[in-house]
């Protein structure tokens, strides 16, 4: 019963940060919660015993993705 109540919570974490990216104007803020999308991804995937999707998620999704983006928008003006 507690396993299907974590999977009921990633499950909406995981809706509520694909909005929150798309709805956030901020580049910066978009791509930290969309990190955390990656990683809640990875989480999800050890759920379903799939360990190489989670560390290959785990190590693109989050990791090199989030560092080329942010690296792309420090390469850019930021106006307020």
């Amino acid at each position: 019963m507690n396993i299907f109540v974590l999977d009921i919570l990633l499950l909406l974490f995981l809706v509520a940060c694909a909005l929150s990216v798309a709805w956030i104007r901020d580049m910066l803020s978009a791509v930290i919660v969309f990190a955390s999308y990656g990683l809640v991804m990875a989480i999800i995937w050890l759920q379903l015993s799939a360990p190489d999707i989670a560390l290959t998620e785990a190590a693109l999704g989050a990791g090199v993705t989030t560092l080329l983006l942010i690296a792309a928008i420090s390469k850019t003006k930021r106006e307020e």
